[in-house]
């Protein structure tokens, strides 16, 4: 019986990076296919009703879309090497980074991808080589400019001088906390990955360590960085550089002091967006009730509420509420409040850090589902 799993991704797909590295690591067999891959436009994207990236067909042809919803997936069919503790510290630290990681470093990556023309012929033809992979370097100019056309849309800033040394100064702040981590630890969490360590590879392998502009950055600047991109993107687990680290995570509930400044320094640039979300999130539903969200929900796979008015003690935001970063920040939240007072006590002390205390502490009163790629209110 065939037991292989096929991933449909692209090597420039912020969320195939996260799951290429985690069935890699994880020993998990697999093959990986091009979106253009005659099977993909035939029976993978019907069975699952979605064009995004990744999707992974499974043995017995169930199709999941969604890198959380893979990693779900598969985590309860091959638990070794463990992507997701079970202790309270290491838990809410690896959904934080599922969070912040990801979707608060999308915004860096994203801008600096699309704002120095440095990365414009590489990214165009690579895009273009992921629909036409035997094609010409015509082909690929054309099929490359169609897709990184639907890619920017209308939501970048212009890119001047002052923008993009405002992202280089942004992203080395980034390399340096990381670097300070890798220094002395393989992965974030001890000698093996975890989904914190999945999470970030959407940003630092498929943008910043493959665009020209942003590896450059890490290759001057981050060579521990590079180094263990490059280690993420190998089945192995253990490195040369930490032969003698315990292949498990690290013991005792432990959270590195390098890993949490690393977690609280996204927590400044990123998660007043993801608090201002859950809590226009609980405001909208109760305002619309459900009914009228879930038809809304129904609308789309990714919906969002544009410039809705959120009330924060006596001051009202106007923020567009993102339902999958919210669904996202839902885990941490849930998690955090299931938990003992005590382990509560403990996280919030751990962290130290105001915004994310009132976000792990925002109540989840309209809990998310998802299910074939569309959101629900449970209950």
């Amino acid at each position: 019986m065939n037991e292989t799993y096929t991933l449909y991704g692209a090597y420039a797909s912020y969320y195939t990076a996260k799951v290429r590295s985690y069935l890699r690591k994880k020993a998990i067999p697999f093959v990986e296919r091009l979106p253009s891959d005659p099977m993909f436009r035939s029976q993978v994207r019907p069975a699952s009703g979605s064009h995004r990236i990744p999707q992974l067909q499974t043995p017995t042809g169930e199709v999941l879309q969604d890198s959380i919803t893979i990693v779900d997936f598969l985590e309860t069919r091959f638990p070794q090497l463990p992507a997701i503790p079970t202790t309270p510290n290491q838990r809410v630290f690896v959904h934080l980074m599922e969070l912040l990681a990801s979707e608060g470093l999308l915004s860096l990556a994203w801008r600096h991808r699309w704002l120095f023309e440095e990365n414009e012929p590489f990214i165009t033809l690579d895009f273009g080589r992921s629909f036409r992979p035997q094609g010409s370097d015509a082909d690929l100019l054309k099929y490359g400019a169609l897709i990184s056309g639907r890619m920017t849309g209308d939501g970048l800033p212009p890119s001047t001088e002052e923008v993009r040394a405002a992202l280089d100064d942004e992203y080395r702040a980034l390399l340096m906390l990381l670097e300070a981590h890798f220094l002395r630890h393989p992965y974030f969490l001890g000698g093996q990955p975890t989904q914190a360590d999945y999470s970030i590879m959407g940003a630092l392998h498929a943008h910043l360590g493959r665009d020209p502009a942003g590896l450059r950055v890490m290759q001057n600047h981050a060579p521990r960085t590079v180094r263990w991109v490059e280690q993420m993107l190998l089945p192995e687990i253990q490195s040369p550089e930490f032969y003698s680290t315990d292949i498990c995570l690290a013991p005792d509930d432990l959270i590195p002091e390098t890993a949490l400044n690393l977690l609280r320094h996204l927590a400044d640039a990123y998660a007043e967006n993801f608090l201002l979300g859950a809590r226009g999130w609980n405001q909208a539903v109760a305002k619309l009730g459900v009914a009228a969200m879930a038809e809304r929900l129904s609308e789309n796979d990714q919906p969002v509420l544009d410039r809705f008015s959120v009330q924060v003690d006596d001051a009202v935001f106007e923020h567009p509420i993102q339902v999958y970063a919210e669904w996202l920040a839902q885990r941490s939240r849930r998690f955090f409040q299931d938990l003992p007072d005590d382990d509560q006590a403990s996280v919030c002390g751990l962290l130290a850090h105001p915004i994310l205390v009132n976000l792990l502490t925002t109540p989840v009163t309209y809990p998310l589902v998802r299910r074939s790629q569309r959101f629900q209110i449970e209950g």
